[in-house]
């Protein structure tokens, strides 16, 4: 009896080589540029397997991706819409100038610790006669540029550095040196409206309360602990009202001051988040500028000049 024959074996496909190793057979390949490739050649993705061509190529897409997206202004940005950086410049910048005014008074007028006798601090100085009635309002903010001695400037700078270099960090350069100078203004906002206009008022500590009202703001917001708060509130505030020849007004301005710009710039809506923290901040200078409008139109007119007075060349306004 014949047997049927034996059935055809049909032979295996070949299987592709390796696009990099032609003498490799595999029967993998790239999820992105559907190439053969052989376990070394292929890196596990999101999906699938991609060969290291395509890895590579998506990596340089990423990296354009996002320096496109820093260049428009978005990616990582700090609490108050700033982009992080580490340098301080605006804080070193801020106390190189104090420390060469200071410097400037000390050899005009001779001496360390009588330096408000030069003509640079007398004609700085916050003094409410020559700034409401003579119109000199370069004193609002010159007046956060000159210190009484050695020992006025060394606490004042120590304590800009501490906060300076946090705050600087926090807010990006822009924001933080708004805080500073409207801080400032409205220490002197706070002087001119509510002291005698008779004394002088000098010193950088009103905008540097600003910075502590800036840091309150923060810790109430975050939620951080607030026992350092506290603790230099309550030393603050022992100084502010137990050292007889400090601006109590002054210090509470730029405090409410800093405070109130830290709001408007904490606070802001995120879509159009400048824009919005700007007219926050505008806002408050205009209503600080119109407050010393009108009391500019309750004191009489003044005229200033340098006259000598008992051997001494002091700056006059009547």
């Amino acid at each position: 009896m014949n047997q049927p024959p034996n059935p055809a074996v049909e032979p295996q496909a070949a299987l592709p080589g390796c696009w990099w190793h032609p003498n490799r057979p595999t029967g993998l390949s790239c999820s992105r540029c559907g190439r053969p490739a052989c376990p070394d050649c292929l890196r596990e993705a999101p999906v699938g397997f991609q060969c290291t061509d395509c890895v590579h190529t998506g990596g340089q897409q990423q990296r354009r991706q996002h320096r496109g997206y820093q260049d428009a202004g978005f990616g990582a940005r700090t609490i108050a819409g700033a982009r992080p950086s580490p340098s301080i410049l605006v804080t070193q910048a801020i106390l190189a100038v104090n420390v060469l005014v200071f410097a400037v008074t000390v050899l005009q007028a001779r001496s360390l610790n009588d330096n408000q006798l030069s003509d640079v601090f007398q004609v700085g100085v916050l003094w409410g006669q020559a700034t409401l009635g003579a119109g000199e309002w370069w004193r609002l903010f010159t007046s956060g540029f000159l210190h009484y001695g050695p020992i006025h400037i060394a606490v004042n700078m120590f304590s800009l550095w501490m906060m300076g270099r946090a705050l600087e960090q926090v807010f990006g350069k822009i924001r933080f040196l708004t805080l500073y100078f409207v801080s400032m203004l409205g220490a002197s906002t706070a002087v001119l409206l509510f002291d005698n206009l008779d004394g002088g008022t000098a010193g950088a500590s009103g905008a540097l309360f600003g910075l502590m009202g800036a840091y309150a703001v923060i810790v109430l917001k975050l939620r951080l602990n607030p026992t350092g708060l506290i603790i230099t509130l309550a030393l603050n505030a022992f100084i502010t009202f137990g050292v007889a020849s400090i601006s109590i007004l002054g210090h509470v301005g730029g405090l409410v001051t800093g405070a109130l710009v830290t709001v408007a710039i904490l606070y802001a809506p995120q879509a159009r988040q400048a824009t919005w923290q700007a007219a926050g901040v505008a806002i408050l200078v205009v209503a600080m500028i119109g407050l010393l409008v009108y009391k500019d139109t309750q004191v009489a007119a003044q005229t200033c000049q340098f006259v000598q007075y008992r051997g001494q060349h002091l700056y006059s306004c009547g």
